[in-house]
C-alpha cells in the first residue's frame, strides 16, 4: 500500500483533490495487464478492446506475475497509483487456456471479478468497413433474457456496461451514435450444474449509418466493424455485501432528486417520476375567461368598432337636426 502523505504544494493538493470521491465520477480508466503467459489469442483480443476503450485506458507492456483470485495486492497498488478502477488481466495456462479476468475496484479495493475464456475472435482488420471515432460513447445492446435473470450473466452485464461506458451525459445527438456494441447469449440449459454448461456470450461491434426514410426518423443500418469475440464464463468472485453497499451509496439529496423529483417533500405534491426516469408534474389552474383574452390586433377586427361608431354618430346628427327644427318654430 502507498503511504498517505500531506500535499506540500498547490499542484499536489489539486492532484489529491481530483482523486477524491465525486458525486459524478470520471470515466473509468481500465488497466490492461499481461500475465506471465498470455498467449497470442489473448494478446490480440486485448489490443482490440484497447482500441474500443481509448482514450481511458492504460496498457502495461511488461509481463507480470499476477493472480487476481489468489492475491490482489498488486492490483490494489496499481489502482491507487494510477487512479484506476478497472483491470483486464490476460492469462493462459494448460488448465484455463486463453483467459481474461475483468476486475472492478472500489476505493482501491477489489469489488468483484469475472473470468472469461476466449473461444473465437475476428480482428478489426478483417472487416474492411469504416471504424467509429475513438472516445465516442457506444450504444449497448443485450439480446437475451439471461442477462436479467441469471446472476452470473447479470454480473457480466454490469461489468461490460462499466467497461464500455464513457462519460456520464444527460443527452446525446443522433449523429453522435457512431457505434453499437451488441452482446448476445444462447438459451440456458434445463439444469446447468457447472459454468461449462452455461451458454456462450457473443460480443459484436457495429457502426451506424443513417439513411433517408421519407420521415423525420432516419433509417438505421448496422455495418460490422469488429472485433468479433466469443466468450465462455469461468471463475467469478461476488462482491462483498458491505463494500457493495458503500459502492452503491448516493448522496441523500441526489437520491431524493432522482426518486421524488425534489429534496423537500412539501414541494413534491402532484409530482412523480415515470418508468423512464423523467419528472412529470400536474398543474391545477382556475377556469379561464377567454372573452378577456388579449389577442393580436388586426385591421380586420376594426370593422365592428367602425360600424358601432358610425351608428352612434348618426344618432347624434339626428338629435341635432331635431333641435334646430324646434328653434325655428319658436
Amino acid at each position: 500500500m502507498l503511504r498517505t502523505v500531506k500535499p506540500k504544494n498547490a499542484r499536489s493538493k489539486r492532484a489529491l483533490h481530483a482523486r477524491e470521491p465525486k458525486e459524478v465520477e470520471h470515466p473509468r480508466t481500465t488497466i490492461f495487464v499481461k500475465g506471465t503467459h498470455a498467449g497470442e489469442r489473448v494478446n490480440h483480443v486485448m489490443k482490440e478492446l484497447i482500441a474500443l476503450k481509448r482514450p481511458h485506458v492504460i496498457s502495461f507492456s511488461k509481463k507480470n506475475a499476477v493472480r487476481p483470485f489468489e492475491d490482489a495486492a498488486s492490483l490494489e497498488f496499481w489502482a491507487q497509483k494510477n487512479d484506476s478502477s478497472m483491470f483486464v488481466v490476460g492469462q493462459s495456462n494448460k488448465k484455463r487456456p486463453d483467459g481474461m479476468t475483468f476486475v472492478r475496484m472500489y476505493d482501491n479495493r477489489v469489488l468483484d471479478m469475472c473470468e472469461v475464456g476466449v473461444e473465437g475472435w475476428r480482428s478489426m482488420q478483417e472487416f474492411k468497413t469504416p471504424k467509429a471515432t475513438p472516445g465516442h460513447k457506444p450504444l449497448m445492446h443485450f439480446a437475451s433474457d439471461v442477462f436479467d435473470t441469471h446472476p452470473r450473466f447479470q454480473q457480466l452485464k454490469s461489468i461490460l456496461m462499466d467497461f464500455f461506458n464513457g462519460e456520464v451525459i444527460e443527452s446525446i445527438c443522433l449523429n453522435g451514435l457512431e457505434s453499437v456494441v451488441s452482446i448476445t447469449a444462447g438459451p440456458l440449459p434445463d439444469s446447468p450444474s457447472t459454468s461449462t454448461e452455461l451458454p456462450k456470450v457473443h460480443v459484436r461491434a457495429y457502426t451506424t449509418r443513417f439513411l433517408s426514410s421519407g420521415t423525420r426518423i432516419p433509417r438505421v443500418e448496422l455495418t460490422p466493424m469488429g472485433p468479433s469475440v466469443d466468450l465462455v464464463l469461468r471463475r467469478h468472485q461476488d462482491p462483498d455485501p458491505e463494500l457493495m453497499k458503500q459502492a452503491l451509496k448516493r448522496p441523500k439529496l441526489k437520491k431524493q432528486d432522482i426518486e421524488k423529483g425534489l429534496g423537500n417533500k412539501k414541494e413534491t405534491k402532484n409530482m412523480e417520476v415515470d418508468e423512464m426516469g423523467d419528472l412529470r408534474g400536474r398543474v391545477h389552474i382556475a377556469r379561464q375567461d377567454l372573452g378577456k383574452l388579449q389577442t393580436r390586433k388586426m385591421k380586420g377586427l376594426k370593422a365592428a368598432r367602425d360600424e358601432s361608431d358610425a351608428v352612434d354618430g348618426g344618432d347624434i346628427a339626428e338629435g341635432m337636426e331635431n333641435e334646430r327644427r324646434k328653434r325655428r318654430r319658436i
